[in-house]
């Protein structure tokens, strides 16, 4: 039975467990969501040492410093592009669906927004002072932009950087290995992990919300068929079907961890055997996608604000809704790859256009299922931007008839 067959019954499993268990989510929480949590807790062991290596290896490997900057160009464009279209996808369901008419807010709830820093200050900020204290606290950003100094400066070394980078390709094999054992228990894990969402998060919460959720999981959806799959279609010459199969065993990992970094180890395996991109390719372009990459946060936010204006009967006009449009594409790039992160930067949003914060107390009962959908079309981004990527750099082989990993 293959890994993928086997997360998919884990999942299956959870819902089942979850709905016996929801007149008595706390058991759940108590004892199964520990078997979760271990393998969340496993994922996140890896995910520094992987992306420091796999980057380091990506940006020295491709030997070319103007290639780099070539490809880094393409990677930026084509996550800010189809982000900006996942954002207007999800304004135009939230016009469609109208999911806060009919709605009040709960009495005394209150969400507090989050400071939105200056352009100047984010920017200042991706450039770590001290590296190892940025890898201590796994700020995403700040590891990225110091592995790629690193590889380019191994690159510039030559035949003195080749120690260095033997190290780092060393360390990155041995936690493709790791990742492989962890996988290994990834159906237990998935089934821990979605038990107490279902029990915890019932009929009770989801029907006055269902047409939130309704809209969030049709922007996604609707985003991945048009937007990923003409992509891979037009440029790589894929066909959609072959890349949403290989891409299925990381799609399922990122819906039940809402993790795009914690999901980063399956989605780089899955991106390189099944869709067949280049070792130096995945290297580099999805563990920057897994921390700026964030089209599904985006979709979700550009809906919920719609949700919140539309409880308070306020219009947005149209200079409103595109500012909605560039504040969650630019929020997108800033959200950590972590389960709820994006909820966060929700407050930001609706910050930018002055709408009401308390209302997104209400986004918070379901922000879990959610975060479900949004995290899985993240990391469907990934693997779509590293198909177009190397498909225009010629490093794209021809997988059509891949056998899964078992």
């Amino acid at each position: 039975m293959s890994l993928t067959t086997r997360i998919f019954i884990g999942l299956i499993l959870g819902i089942i467990v979850g709905i016996f268990f929801m007149r008595a989510p706390n058991i759940a929480t108590t004892y199964i969501q520990p078997f979760g949590t271990l393998f969340l807790n496993l994922i996140k062991m890896i995910i520094v040492p992987l992306v420091l290596s796999s980057l380091v290896v990506g940006a020295a490997s491709v030997g070319d410093v103007a290639k780099l900057g070539r490809i880094g160009i393409k990677t930026i464009v084509y996550f800010l592009v189809t982000t900006a279209f996942a954002v207007l996808i999800g304004l135009l369901l939230g016009n469609i669906f109208q999911p806060g008419i009919g709605l009040s807010l709960p009495t005394g709830t209150e969400v507090r927004p989050g400071e939105v820093p200056s352009i100047v200050t984010t920017l200042l900020n991706i450039v770590p002072t001290n590296a190892v204290d940025a890898m201590v606290k796994a700020n995403m950003l700040q590891i990225i932009v110091f592995a790629i100094f690193l590889g380019i400066g191994i690159t510039l070394a030559g035949e003195k950087g080749k120690p260095l980078y033997e190290v780092f390709d060393s360390l990155a094999e041995v936690m493709y290995k790791i990742t492989a054992i962890i996988m290994e228990y990834a159906p237990i894990g998935i089934f821990a992990l979605m038990v107490p969402v279902v029990a915890t998060n019932g009929p009770a919460v989801l029907i006055p919300l269902l047409k939130v959720i309704l809209a969030v999981y049709a922007g996604c959806i609707i985003h991945a068929v048009i937007v990923y799959g003409f992509s891979v279609q037009v440029f790589a010459r894929m066909n959609p079907i072959h890349f949403f199969r290989g891409i299925s065993e990381a799609a399922m990992v990122a819906f039940t961890t809402c993790s795009s970094s914690g999901t980063l180890p399956v989605t780089m395996r899955n991106t390189e055997d099944n869709l067949g991109v280049s070792r130096s390719i995945t290297s580099f372009v999805l563990p920057l996608g897994a921390t700026i990459n964030m089209d599904g946060t985006a979709l979700y936010q550009g809906v919920c604000a719609l949700f919140v204006a539309q409880v308070y009967g306020i219009e947005l006009s149209i200079a409103q809704q595109i500012t909605i449009i560039l504040s969650a594409t630019l929020a997108s790039i800033g959200t950590a790859g972590v389960p709820g992160a994006g909820f966060i930067m929700l407050t930001m949003v609706l910050q930018s256009v002055g709408l009401p914060l308390e209302a997104s107390a209400l986004i918070a009962g379901i922000d879990r299922i959610l975060d479900m959908i949004r995290t899985c079309i993240n990391i469907i981004g990934d693997a779509s931007c590293s198909v177009v990527v190397a498909a225009t750099e010629g490093e794209l082989k021809d997988t059509r008839k891949y056998t899964p990993r078992t």
